[in-house]
């Protein structure tokens, strides 16, 4: 309909052109919607790949010989494990940070770069963040340093002090922040290949930091494909939900994961309330609080809880801990 065809239209439209207050309204509507891209979170914008890798101002593309200066030859070896070696370095700057050294050369440099750029684009208060790579030789990534190390290092090493009741908590809750940024506000949904001591990092104030994320495709190792099945998606929930549920009763127990069955038939079992006590780690003495301790329990049994209709969602989880720990 044309604005001459309708005389009231069109002098609305001529009156309100005219007002101020709209013309304010309509440049704050335009400020909004041009700012909006840079608002959005960086993980729903992870498969926009750059035209020149490691022209991102927060990642850095390191030389293969600065690594090996800062690593000192290669010689500060922090942890090996099956998928490549982790390094303190130092850099010249006083940079300090966790270089890790991919054990295989098989990934396409392309995948690999795709994966720096996932990494890269994550931010969050308990997901380790990556400050740089090298994509020469031999390939690395470089992320923050954690001072502490591995939970597992933390809970299990006897010439460690014993982590305290509050620490526990706060690394529960921490954990449970972190699983809930990558799997509910990334897209594609991001997951960790094992949730456990060993991915879960302390900093200097004892902040828990996820590592080792990775993308959810049909083929874990092929960071080209952003396909997720809606059944992948869910298995890998249910499986996210339960691995947390073990580390809480790891945390609690102070046992190492080799007695998780153990601990999943007694925190499952129906008289599990009047053992409670008896099942805390012995390094904590008489120092936590029998509420929170209940509490936590809870949320283990919640997690671990066996069937198709037993299974509950991170976000529930942590705002249940959030709720009953922080109050």
């Amino acid at each position: 309909m044309a604005l001459s065809s309708s005389p009231r239209l069109a002098r609305f439209l001529r009156l309100s052109l005219s007002s101020p207050q709209l013309w304010l309204l309509l440049r704050i509507y335009i400020g909004i919607r041009d700012a909006a891209p840079s608002l959005a979170p960086p993980a729903l914008a992870l498969w926009i790949i750059p035209d020149q890798y490691g022209k991102s101002p927060v990642v850095k593309k390191y030389k293969n010989k600065e690594i090996e200066r800062a690593t000192n030859g290669f010689s500060m070896v922090i942890k090996t494990g099956p998928d490549g070696t982790t390094y303190k370095a130092q850099f010249e700057n006083g940079l300090v940070c966790d270089v890790k050294r991919a054990k295989s050369s098989e990934q396409r440099k392309d995948d690999f770069l795709k994966e720096v750029q996932l990494l890269g684009r994550l931010h969050h208060r308990h997901v380790v963040r990556l400050l740089g790579f090298s994509d020469e030789v031999n390939r690395f990534l470089v992320f923050d340093h954690m001072e502490n190390g591995s939970l597992m290092e933390c809970l299990h090493d006897p010439l460690r002090s014993p982590l305290s009741w509050s620490i526990r908590l706060k690394i529960a809750i921490d954990v449970a922040a972190a699983l809930e940024y990558l799997y509910y506000f990334c897209d594609p949904p991001l997951f960790h290949v094992s949730v456990n001591t060993k991915c879960v990092m302390l900093d200097a104030d004892y902040t828990a930091k996820l590592s080792d994320v990775g993308l959810l495709n049909d083929n874990n190792s092929n960071f080209t494909s952003a396909s997720c099945s809606r059944e992948n998606i869910e298995q890998s929930r249910k499986e996210l939900v339960f691995q947390y549920g073990v580390l809480i009763l790891e945390l609690v127990t102070g046992q190492s994961l080799s007695g998780e069955k153990e601990l999943v038939r007694w925190v499952q079992a129906s008289g599990f309330h009047s053992s409670l006590h008896n099942m805390v780690d012995a390094d904590l003495g008489n120092t936590y609080n029998s509420k929170e301790l209940h509490s936590l329990l809870v949320a283990a049994r919640l997690c671990t809880k066996s069937g198709n209709d037993s299974f509950v969602s991170v976000p529930l989880v942590h705002r249940y801990l959030q709720k009953r720990l922080t109050s």
